[in-house]
């Protein structure tokens, strides 16, 4: 059984002015057990509102939710039990605390026995690598010490799903390896991860799957892999460039007759996407109108590829 069954959810909203927004239109997956699933689209897809519906913050207009076969809408208390969440920035902690201390205090909230504290706690710290900064005050730790310190106090109940929200947000590339890491450990022990994030390549390297939500609505669902296949008909090149005229870029010939979907622009290259198939000659004699080619390849589909172009044309 699922852990996660989701079967069309809805969701209106009544505005300041009385007109209603729809934020979810007939969302339907399921989440299985010790999977990492990701939630993505852009502001407003629906993300927020789907969590606060599985997490009993929020009531669907209509439509079904369960977490671990327990109905979100008629037994919320029972969930709460099974849940934890870990929001990224530092929200949520008390820098005058040790790490011990801030610990202790969610044990009680938790109710965890007195006896049981210390042994609970230890274990945490050690999982999560702050052993050796379990005595300092929260103000001194790294942004990226503080996310791991928040995946230990989401741990304290020995919850059966934990939802993600932007996790490594503000976290350096080496935080953010390790909390990726972090994560991947739990989800093998078993613990399903629901996660939101804006960074399409954690998404991928992360997640077993994943839906888009575009405008409340499922835009896809499927591994990543499986996602970025639905967009075989993009082909994706990068040029190393000496630009002469910027603007020529996207001009007619490379939008219209070519198909061009989007121009990514960095120091010296162009990452340029094309809905059309086309030779590598053909685009190098278009593009040397416009500037000194020093070198074009094929790419890969990434995942971003994929996001920008299924979430094109979003409201």
């Amino acid at each position: 059984m699922p852990v996660i069954e989701v079967d069309k959810l809805f969701k209106e909203y009544k505005t300041k002015n009385g007109e209603k927004k729809v934020a979810l239109n007939g969302v339907s997956f399921d989440v299985h057990e010790g999977e990492v699933f990701g939630l993505l689209g852009p502001n407003g897809a629906g993300k927020t509102t789907t969590i606060k519906i599985l997490s009993t913050l929020l009531l669907p207009t209509r439509g079904s939710a369960s977490v671990l076969g327990i109905d979100v809408i008629r037994n919320g208390e029972q969930v709460r039990s099974q849940i934890n969440f870990v929001y990224g920035g530092e929200k949520g902690v008390y820098g005058r605390l040790t790490a011990f201390e801030y610990l202790s205090y969610f044990c009680v909230l938790y109710r965890i026995p007195r006896k049981q504290q210390k042994l609970l706690i230890d274990e945490l710290i050690t999982m999560v690598g702050l052993e050796h900064a379990e005595g300092q005050q929260i103000y001194t730790y790294s942004k990226g010490m503080i996310q791991r310190l928040h995946i230990a106090r989401s741990l304290i109940n020995d919850p059966k799903v934990i939802f993600l929200d932007e996790p490594t947000i503000g976290l350096d590339p080496v935080g953010s390896k390790m909390l990726r890491e972090l994560i991947k450990s739990l989800s093998k022990k078993g613990i399903t991860f629901i996660l939101t994030t804006h960074y399409m390549s954690e998404a991928d390297e992360l997640c077993d799957r994943i839906v888009f939500l575009k405008n409340g609505s499922m835009s896809s669902i499927g591994t990543p892999k499986q996602i970025k296949e639905e967009c075989n008909d993009l082909n994706v090149f990068e040029a190393t460039i000496q630009l002469f005229d910027q603007s020529g870029l996207e001009n007619e010939e490379l939008i219209s007759v070519n198909d061009l979907q989007h121009i990514t622009e960095s120091y010296k290259t162009i990452k340029l996407e094309f809905k059309k198939n086309l030779d590598i000659s053909e685009l190098e004699n278009v593009l040397k109108k416009y500037c000194q080619v020093i070198k074009i390849q094929r790419k890969e589909i990434s995942l971003e590829d994929a996001y920008i172009y299924l979430m094109k044309d979003v409201e």
